[in-house]
């Protein structure tokens, strides 16, 4: 299973920013995907999480209202448009794709551990 991120840039403060994770090796329409970050000196955090339809999301509440996670089945897809971006989002986005097939989004993807396979990461960085 392979995840390719891609996106990232140098923005200023209000901007706005658009990541790509393209998945191969997994029928990807049959599982969960989400995105996390890291910024420097932290922890890896939970930003949003997408239903294997694309029906259903979840978002980190400091994101919510600017963020909007989505896919494309056909084209293995997940995307991350990140919109009013704040120097507190500079960080290194990573994809995830959900370790069990056929599973329902639910809280526990807000959870590294329910991830098996991650993207290389992409840098964002937000100017004030």
């Amino acid at each position: 299973v392979q995840l390719q991120a891609s996106g990232g840039g140098l923005v200023q403060a209000g901007g706005s920013l658009r990541l790509s994770c393209a998945a191969s090796g997994r029928s990807f329409s049959g599982y969960v995907m989400g995105w996390f970050r890291q910024a420097p000196g932290k922890e890896r955090e939970f930003v949003a999480a997408i239903s294997r339809s694309g029906i259903s999301t979840d978002y980190a509440d400091s994101v919510k209202g600017r963020f909007i996670i989505s896919r494309n089945n056909a084209k293995s897809t997940v995307y991350l448009q990140m919109n009013s971006l704040k120097p507190e989002d500079t960080a290194v986005y990573f994809c995830g794709i959900g370790a069990r097939p056929g599973a329902g989004l639910g809280s526990q993807f807000n959870q590294q551990r329910s991830y098996d396979y991650w993207g290389q990461g992409t840098k964002v960085t937000v100017s004030s």
